[in-house]
Formats: C-alpha cells, sequence, structure tokens
C-alpha cells in the first residue's frame, strides 16, 4: 500500500511533500545541521530524535543502551554504527 504524499508548508515557507505524520521540515533539518559533532553525521530523523530528548552530547549518548536509542522515533539500525564509532573516539560506549 503506498501512501500518498501531501503537500505542506513550514512555519518559515518552505514547501515539502511528506507522506508521514512527521512534522519537520527538511529544508529546515538542512539549515540546522551542524557543521561538527557526532550530530553533524547523523541523518535528520536521528538528529531530531535524539535532540528532541535533549541528548546533545556523547556523554549524555553513553548513558543510554542502544536498545533505548533504538526505541527513538527516527531513529533506525542505520544510525548505531555512527554512533558506536563516535563514543569509541571519545572513550565512550553505550550502557550495558
Amino acid at each position: 500500500m503506498k501512501t500518498e504524499k501531501t503537500l505542506r508548508v513550514c512555519e518559515k515557507g518552505h514547501k515539502y511533500f511528506k507522506s508521514s505524520d512527521c512534522p519537520s521540515c527538511p529544508t529546515c533539518d538542512e539549515q540546522n545541521k551542524p557543521d561538527s559533532g557526532f550530530l553533524s553525521k547523523l541523518s535528520s530523523p536521528a538528529r531530531s530524535a535524539l535532540v528532541h530528548e535533549g541528548i546533545d552530547t556523547l556523554q549524555k549518548l553513553s548513558m543510554y543502551t542502544e536498545k533505548e536509542i533504538l526505541k527513538l522515533h527516527g531513529i533506525g539500525p542505520a544510525s548505531l554504527p555512527t554512533m558506536k564509532t563516535s563514543l569509541e573516539e571519545a572513550g565512550l560506549a553505550f550502557k550495558d
């Protein structure tokens, strides 16, 4: 079953099509992408999910298990290797 995409306009006036209820604007997401740090390496949905939960540092990320992170809306298994690598580079890891 194919879901129909609807035209939306964000509060800044950007027009985009979405098939889900997710309110994030792709143009705004790209403009808000950090230039550096582990969040800059993640997809927009994954980055938004972490920031929404207040996880904006590797120290905060290391306080969660992989399972807890995967339960967040917007985070998929493809994001885990990037997060693991970033944690390891900082001498950290996911909580057991």
